[in-house]
């Protein structure tokens, strides 16, 4: 089935709360998909954030980000009283992470004060239904905000640090209205996350959501699950997740996440993968799993290692691992980031498998003939992209395209003007013989590099952009709707 969709983060979205969230304003956006035409809203990690705000980055990957809680839909619910107004941006096309997560956390607290107690017989079914994470993640959030914020693997109570069982119980204890306040949030966000999938879905649009394949080493996930990652008896790590130089950098990536002991993992039937597995199967229609090439071979840097100079690729799980997901989540839909570096075994890994891989169009027009991102390499089972959230807008990509590149683009698109660009570019993509079609919304609204999402390596001044109000209009929606006829495209959902 030929279908297409729009990439847009939930931060994204206009609103008065100084930052995406999954109130009205995501109502909205799912029926200006519905209008487009378009059958999916693709967006990134859910999860609370923690360093540079980066949805990579995550104090867990089970929890959902407080930052997205709609305040007014807890106000209408009659859950949070109070007048006080969120803070003001200077700009309505960026997020002002400080003063947005200050007041959050404010608002959040004063709902919890005011209505923990008439839905406690809820919140402690929801506590029950998530009991295989929720409790490590609020009780880890509560002693992180006890020692300052610092990251667990410098708190200052080795007992708590290395979990031990007194240690747990006492903090359990002291801070129980914390691990409280905690739970409440988490039940607030899915209450509201769970409550727009149902929207989108009877819209007949689904959810493509994300997973990264590596979790941050501040997270509850690597303090509660220690021995699933390679840490040494400190539960400090040995070896760290990163990507080799390249011809974008001398030094390679040192990510610094913690990589997994997989031989733990198999012996343990891969049990902590297939739940984490089993939440994104229940948080979303399709799940993008990052870096899938992690999973043939993982480059591993030792992590004392200042740069990713001196690492070395390592055999992933490979395909028992994927036998024994296909096995647990059989009707899970996966998508692969198969972008990078693709060797053989990657190859062998993806053809196993059958997940669609990703191509993107930005990537086509270098001028090698064997480019496997040129429109005449793919294939049905892919997902084709105009760019990803790592790669700069499309407009940005052309003011900085070498010559030669623009000149292969415009010969391939047949532009006769470049004004053309924009829309010939995206309607290339929907052409595409890939079943599914990806585009930005930066692209959709012709937005230049100044609404780059993310450039890979770099810290501040990312994940920042916002589209503006009524940027998402009818007449967007209708250029959309006939690109989607045009290319087979056109998802026929309830309210289109």
């Amino acid at each position: 089935m030929r279908q297409s969709g729009i990439l847009l983060h939930i931060t994204s979205l206009p609103g008065p709360e100084g930052i995406g969230t999954l109130g009205q304003e995501a109502r909205q956006f799912v029926n200006f998909l519905a209008k487009a035409g378009m059958g999916i809203w693709q967006v990134l990690p859910i999860s609370p954030t923690g360093y540079a705000e980066s949805p990579y980055q995550c104090f867990s990957t089970y929890a959902g980000n407080p930052l997205l809680i709609d305040l007014a839909t807890l106000k209408k619910q009659g859950i949070l009283t109070s007048e006080e107004a969120p803070p003001q941006p200077e700009r309505l096309d960026q997020v002002d992470f400080p003063p947005v997560m200050d007041y959050k956390k404010r608002m959040l607290a004063l709902a919890y004060q005011q209505s923990y107690t008439k839905l406690k017989r809820k919140v402690d079914a929801f506590r029950a239904r998530h009991s295989e994470w929720i409790e490590d993640f609020a009780l880890f959030m509560a002693i992180k905000e006890q020692f300052g914020g610092i990251s667990w693997q410098d708190w200052p109570d080795e007992a708590i640090r290395m979990r031990r069982a007194a240690a747990l119980r006492a903090y359990q204890e002291s801070l129980k209205e914390q691990v409280d306040l905690q739970v409440f949030i988490q039940y607030l966000f899915f209450e509201q996350w769970f409550a727009l999938k149902a929207y989108a879905n009877k819209k007949g649009i689904r959810i493509f959501g994300d997973m990264p394949i590596y979790v941050a080493e501040d997270s509850a996930d690597a303090w509660a699950n220690p021995y699933v990652f390679q840490l040494d008896k400190n539960r400090r790590p040995t070896r760290i997740a990163g990507v080799p130089p390249d011809y974008f950098s001398a030094d390679g990536q040192r990510w610094g996440n913690p990589l997994y002991d997989w031989a733990y993992l198999k012996r343990t039937g891969y049990r902590w993968w297939l739940g984490r597995l089993k939440a994104m199967a229940a948080f979303f229609d399709i799940t993008r799993v990052d870096h899938f090439i992690g999973f043939a071979n993982y480059y591993a840097v030792p992590a004392h290692e200042d740069t990713a100079r001196n690492g070395v690729w390592v055999p992933g799980p490979g395909k028992a691992f994927f036998d024994a997901v296909k096995r647990e989540l059989p009707q899970m839909n996966i998508v692969a980031e198969d972008l990078g570096a693709v060797s053989p075994r990657v190859r062998k890994l993806m053809d196993n498998t059958g997940y669609p891989g990703m191509k993107v169009m930005t990537f086509a027009f270098s001028g090698d003939p064997y480019n496997e991102h040129l429109p005449k390499y793919h294939e049905p089972n892919a997902v084709v992209y105009t760019g990803t959230h790592d790669n700069n807008t499309l407009l940005g990509w052309w003011q900085h395209a070498p010559h030669h590149e623009k000149n292969n683009t415009i010969f391939a698109l047949s532009i006769t003007h470049e004004q053309e660009f924009s829309d010939a570019f995206i309607t290339a993509t929907f052409k595409s013989a890939a079943n599914t079609a990806m585009v930005p919304m930066q692209d959709v609204l012709r937005l230049g590099e100044q609404a780059r999402m993310n450039l890979p390596g770099t810290v501040g001044g990312n994940w920042l952009w916002r589209m503006k109000p009524g940027a998402a209009s009818a007449s967007v929606a209708k250029w959309l709707r006939d690109i989607n006829r045009e290319t087979g495209r056109l998802s026929e959902g309830q309210g289109a």
